[in-house]
């Protein structure tokens, strides 16, 4: 499912990340009445697996995805420490055009460091939290452990089957955090009047706006990261007919675009289901 809190409550939503529909699709009406097939959505899949699985089962993964979480801020802290932002300038309603871009940019490019360092020392359990998540698939006990997933995956895959899917997700990352600051940016300086009374409160709430939108677009990435944390790897969710053997990240990316499910997973309540030719709604 989509990246946010219910992700990490409810960590085996992650089947439908993989193509998982255990549960037929329904008929409802959109917002114009007309009918059209509707996913079960985060609540009822949910409810499918406290059924199969029992509540239990809805916090596979968890433990690696907590210690990938706390490493994740660690690694940051300790990188904010060697390169601490007090030493660089912030931007301000003082400076010129010329001058706030380059702080921006310079602000921007320490985020980026900060997110790919703490990325790289954290995908490894994340790797192995979506292997845990997605073993309810075929119903597996391949990886039941932290200790036990790193040492099944060093013997069978070597040190880079802890990084698979680490390039599109660094990807989204570097992508996410440009588009969303320079974004703000350029809202903030040309879009926003100074002389409005409620100017600031507006720029306060511009990179906020700009994370929500530009997140939806840098949502493949993550989808591609996690199918491929958990494709080939031995595990149903990861073999057809959920995916086929993929070569590569852009190999899974062309896949995932022709069938037209980049988006896969990206809605919690309101899943759109593609109609076959056959099926009559009207």
């Amino acid at each position: 499912m989509a990246v946010g809190p219910a992700k990490d409550c409810c960590n085996n939503i992650q089947g439908l990340l993989v193509g998982h529909e255990p549960l037929p699709p329904t008929i409802g009406r959109n917002v114009l009445g007309r009918k059209v097939l509707y996913l079960p959505g985060f609540f009822t899949y949910a409810r499918h697996i406290v059924e199969v699985d029992g509540k239990r089962g809805l916090f596979r993964g968890l433990t690696p995805r907590l210690i990938s979480s706390t490493l994740s801020t660690i690694t940051r802290g300790s990188v904010k420490k060697a390169f601490p932002l007090e030493d660089m300038e912030h931007v301000s309603n003082k400076d010129d055009v010329k001058t706030s871009l380059r702080k921006v940019v310079r602000e921007t490019s320490h985020e980026m460091m900060m997110q790919c360092v703490s990325r790289l020392v954290s995908h490894p359990l994340h790797v192995i939290s979506m292997r845990c998540m997605v073993q309810f698939v075929g119903r597996e006990v391949k990886y039941s452990g932290v200790f036990s997933a790193i040492g099944r995956i060093f013997k069978e895959e070597g040190i880079l089957g802890f990084f698979v899917g680490l390039v599109p997700h660094i990807l989204g990352d570097v992508i996410f955090l440009w588009c969303c600051n320079l974004l703000a940016h350029f809202i903030n300086t040309y879009a926003v009047d100074d002389n409005f009374s409620q100017a600031s409160v507006i720029r306060s709430y511009t990179k906020f706006v700009m994370g929500i939108a530009v997140s939806m677009l840098t949502y493949p990435f993550l989808l591609v990261g996690d199918v491929m944390a958990v494709n080939n790897c031995g595990l149903r969710a990861g073999l057809p007919p959920y995916a086929p053997a993929f070569a590569s990240w852009i190999h899974c990316w062309r896949y995932l675009s022709a069938q037209g499910q980049l988006f896969r997973g990206s809605s919690l309540l309101f899943r759109r289901a593609p109609v076959p030719a056959a099926f009559p709604i009207d």
